[in-house]
Parts: C-alpha cells; structure tokens; sequence
C-alpha cells in the first residue's frame, strides 16, 4: 500500500514513525485493519519474516520469488483450515483415501499420465468442442475435479473482501496434497483460459502427491524439473500433440492461432507452446513468438471480474461447492458449530447461511 494512501488516513502517521507522537489503542488497531497488519506486529523490535508456507516454484528469470503479500498468505492459510476441518470431516465419514493421490511420479510418461487425468476428469478434446465458452469447459471442469473427489477453490479475492483482489502476476494457483482432501485453489482474477490450464497443471501436482504454489509459465525450458513435467503434462491433456497434428494447419499467425484456442479451449499461448512441441517452430523464433503473442492477449483480454455477480452463484466456486455441501450439512446435524461454519464459509448471518446451503443442494 502506497504511504501517500497511508497518510491521507492517519496524518500523523510520521510523528508515530519518528517516535515523536504515540498512537492511541484505537489507531494502532485501525492501522492494523487498514495495512492488513497483525496487531501484535507493531510491538515487536524487528518485522517478522513472512515465508510461503508451502512449496514455492514460482520463479522469475529463475530466481525464487520472495516477499509474498499479505493476500497470497492470508488465501492459503484460509484454505489450510478448510483443508484441515475437510479432512477431520472425511476421517469421521469413514472415506477411502483416493486413489490417484501419489500414483505418479515426474519419471512417468506424460502422455500416458495425461490419458489417466483426462480419463478421471472426464475432460477430454472431444467434449470440449461442444463447450460453447472457456467458462463452460471450465465450469464443467471444476465440477467434474470436484466429482472426483478434489475441493476446488476459484476466487479472484481475499475471502469476501471484494477490496482486496488478487494479483495473478503474483500467482496463479496452488495445490495441497492429501489422499482424503487434496485441495486446488485457482485465481479467479485469471482469464478463463489461463484458470482451465492452472487448474489441469495443480491437478497434475496432485497426481505426484505434492504440494505447491505454481508458476504454470511457458515462455522457458529452464527452470524447477517439477513444474516443467506439470506444465507438460497440463498441455498434453488439453491439447495433446496427435490431436494438434492432425487439426495444425501449417501457419502461425492470430487467426489460427485463435481458432485452435477456441477448439480446445485453451489460451493461444497454449497453443504456440503445443506448436513448438510439434516441432513446427523452433526454439528463437518460439519465444519472439511468444511474447508478441503475449502483447496481443493482454491487449485483447481483460482480467476475469473478481467482485462481481450473484453472491449465491460465485460462493459456492470461491469456498468449493464440495465443501459448502460437507460443512453446512455438518452444521445442520450438530456435529460441527454454525460459528466454526460461518468462519470458514465466509459467512456472517444464519439467513446466508441458509441460502448457501439451498444453492448447493443441501435443505
């Protein structure tokens, strides 16, 4: 946050600072609200510093990326507890770990591992051309991940706080193993094509039963051995390469490039990197390729609308409909606190909550 912002708020803002001035109770704490500080943070003699707390493959030019935001940190711890309280809930439902958890490793085929995914998400090229939009290959994508048994989050913002929208240059996803409640959280800032490709390369971090907040970049060859299999095997099942031989029609430009995105429903960078993997470009001309192409996407395309439309609709997708179902049925029977429900819904009134659980089924 800019400390012009910060001033205009609190005018003594640099008194405090110089220790000249103190605070009052009552400004600290709405400092602290403001900033999105822990209260405690401001009594200690040096900042704390702030670590990912879980696997970190994002990088830049191939270095690791450092200072997280309070939003990327607060959106994972949130997603920790609902992962935690999932969990506890399927041990006491007597669940069967799934299967597919672990069942690969980055030494496997990545077309036969791609062929395994497409076949338990039922997601396949085929079906795909039937989607009228991206947004419905990727809504009938999530809810065949969560029919699998995966808890999909795709939210563009802090909890429900629609002031504090996520940056997907910052991320874009992230994954939390776990053989009763893996746990894929997607940026709904995200363009929907971009959403469907992250959703495929956490899912593929699932299948190595491994945890990690992602890059899910194309524009290199360098970089972490994990991530470049997940984005390999992410492209394989969204454009996989003898599917693309037989449709390429030998030139690369906008309107071709566009008409195969749309086909499979992917972004056209997908479709470049796929075309490159064809063999059909070689490595310089790729990645000039590349970045033109990135220019013209980001000047046509604007990012998804993270605050927006029916609250009903959007929160069941930010919380999991898997999820909302499992918690606001527990809480009906007693065995979970509407409290700790509200809590980890994002809910604040039992008439919401009602409606919530109306939405995903469950009287």
């Amino acid at each position: 946050m800019p400390l012009d912002d910060i001033h205009r708020k609190f005018p003594d803002l640099d008194a405090w600072r110089h220790g000249t001035r103190q605070p009052t109770f009552n400004q600290l704490e709405n400092l602290a609200h403001t900033t999105h500080t822990p209260f405690g943070t401001f009594f200690l003699n040096t900042p704390p510093v702030d670590d990912v707390p879980i696997p970190d493959f994002r990088t830049i030019a191939n270095a690791g990326v450092s200072t997280p935001s309070p939003d990327l940190l607060e959106t994972i711890f949130i997603c920790q507890q609902r992962q935690e309280w999932y969990r506890n809930h399927a041990l006491v439902s007597g669940a069967e770990p799934l299967g597919f958890i672990a069942s690969a490793s980055i030494r496997d085929s990545v077309p036969e591992t791609a062929q395994r995914i497409r076949e338990q998400l039922s997601f396949s090229s085929a079906d795909r051309r039937q989607d009228p939009t991206w947004a419905d290959a990727l809504r009938r994508l999530i809810d065949s991940a969560e029919d699998a048994g995966i808890l999909v989050m795709v939210s563009g913002i802090v909890g429900n706080n629609t002031h504090r929208g996520l940056n997907p240059d910052e991320f874009r996803g992230f994954a939390l193993s776990d053989a009763l409640a893996p746990l894929i959280f997607i940026n709904g800032a995200d363009t929907k094509a971009a959403q469907i490709f992250t959703l495929i390369h956490e899912v593929a971090h699932l299948w190595i039963g491994q945890t990690a907040l992602s890059d899910v970049s194309l524009d290199s060859t360098d970089g972490n051995e994990t991530e470049l299999w997940c984005n390999r095997v992410a492209a394989e099942v969204l454009v996989p390469l003898d599917s693309l031989r037989a449709e390429f029609r030998g030139r690369v430009d906008a309107e071709e490039l566009d008409r195969l995105a749309k086909l499979y429903k992917v972004s056209t960078l997908v479709v470049l990197k796929r075309i490159y993997d064809l063999g059909r470009v070689p490595w310089d001309a790729y990645q000039n390729a590349y970045q033109e192409e990135l220019r013209r996407v980001l000047g046509l395309l604007s990012r998804g609308d993270s605050s927006g439309g029916n609250y009903y609709y959007t929160q069941p997708l930010r919380v999991s409909r898997r999820f909302a179902r499992a918690i606001i049925s527990d809480a009906s029977t007693g065995r979970t606190l509407h409290r700790d429900a509200f809590r980890l819904l994002g809910t604040r009134k039992y008439e919401t909550f009602v409606k919530l659980g109306k939405q995903v089924g469950v009287a």
